[in-house]
């Protein structure tokens, strides 16, 4: 178990127990509808805080899927100095705190290290208060924390060249191949618009039942979009009018996110949708002013993980850490766990329809 430190107000150092905390000022304590206004503002300006660090992530979250928002916030003085996104999760086997639900970065971000180190040791204290199964924080970077380890997962992050002229000529000469050919003997293009969820829904939910694995809701995506705005984009490659790709990005600060995607049987294999959909949507950041793509987080055994190498993009590990209160090990509910084979093996022959019904309602206690 986790020791949490002493914090103390005014000379008097104790042992905290429960929200709010107190220490040299600085005041923990669970977020308010009131705070959010603060708490965005304070997200947004944050250099280590990420797009899933956004409440509206959780609000989404809790709408959606019905989690409930466990954010906590530190205050010095009435300026907010740091945050914790943090959700109570349902799981098959029983309930998680999790930094963040369904996104891939997380955990405590703060002006200081103290910060930081105070929000996650308040974390593991409400994580043992609850009697969860486990504390999940899915960091970027090591939060120093007296935390399990877990560097199952990498990201990938790249900088954007300043012309899209430009963004052909830096990628590695097999994936350039590919994606002109695409382009220009396959004639593949690229589209942007809100309506073209229903193709990405559709896309992604054969996807994952070709892996054996349950889908998201298409409320989901949808709320998504409406919570987000324009920083919510759905791109769509076409041949002729055959949608053959699709991918949900989010625009944060100066970076594009790649985050959902769905591509139609055999278009990898006929068009090199794929390659051409990373060089077109990097294309389209540069065109927007974006300075860096994210392609988001892979398994380090996983193919996305190599597609993305032969890329140009260079892995990063992440960072993710546990506190675990009636688990007994880190969860391995992963398509690499060989015990799980019978599962996807099974899913992967269900009919579509059966598929995505499902996935409707598995999808809240996968997160």
């Amino acid at each position: 178990m986790t020791s949490a430190p002493q914090a103390s107000s005014g000379g008097d150092e104790r042992t905290i127990t429960g929200t709010p905390m107190i220490a040299a000022s600085l005041e923990i304590r669970p977020l308010t509808p009131a705070d959010e206004p603060a708490v965005e503002a304070w997200v947004r300006a944050a250099p280590a805080a990420s797009f899933f660090h956004r409440v509206g992530w959780r609000r989404a979250v809790e709408s959606v899927f019905g989690h409930r928002l466990r954010d906590l916030v530190a205050w010095r003085e009435g300026r907010v100095v740091g945050m914790l996104p943090l959700s109570r999760s349902p799981g098959l086997r029983g309930a998680s705190l999790i930094s963040s639900p369904y996104a891939v970065y997380g955990g405590p971000v703060g002006d200081s290290p103290d910060v930081q180190a105070l929000l996650g040791s308040e974390a593991v204290r409400l994580a043992e208060r609850e009697r969860v199964r486990r504390l999940e924080l899915r960091c970027f970077e090591d939060p120093g924390l007296d935390l399990v380890p877990s560097e199952l997962y990498a990201t990938f992050i790249q900088d954007l060249p300043d012309d899209p002229a430009k963004v052909l000529a830096s990628i590695p000469k097999k994936a350039r191949a590919e994606a002109r050919k695409a382009r220009e003997r396959h004639g593949l293009t690229l589209a942007e618009g809100r309506w073209y969820v229903s193709d990405l829904h559709r896309l992604f939910l054969e996807n994952k039942r070709k892996l054996g694995s349950p889908g998201l809701p298409r409320a989901w995506f949808d709320d998504l979009l409406a919570r987000f705005g324009d920083e919510c984009v759905v791109h769509m490659v076409h041949k002729d009018r055959r949608p053959l790709m699709a991918v949900m990005s989010f625009v944060w600060r100066d970076t594009l996110l790649a985050y959902y995607a769905g591509t139609a049987d055999g278009a990898d294999r006929e068009y090199s949708a794929s390659n051409f959909m990373y060089l077109a949507l990097r294309e389209w950041a540069v065109e927007r002013g974006l300075k860096r793509f994210d392609f988001g987080r892979s398994r380090k055994d996983a193919g996305a993980f190599s597609f993305k190498e032969h890329q140009g993009f260079t892995p990063r590990d992440l960072h993710y850490r546990y506190h675990l209160v009636r688990d007994r090990a880190l969860p391995s509910f992963t398509p690499s766990n060989p015990k799980t084979k019978v599962l996807r093996d099974a899913w992967s022959r269900m009919p579509m329809w059966m598929s995505a019904r499902a996935s409707n309602v598995l999808a809240r206690y996968l997160p």
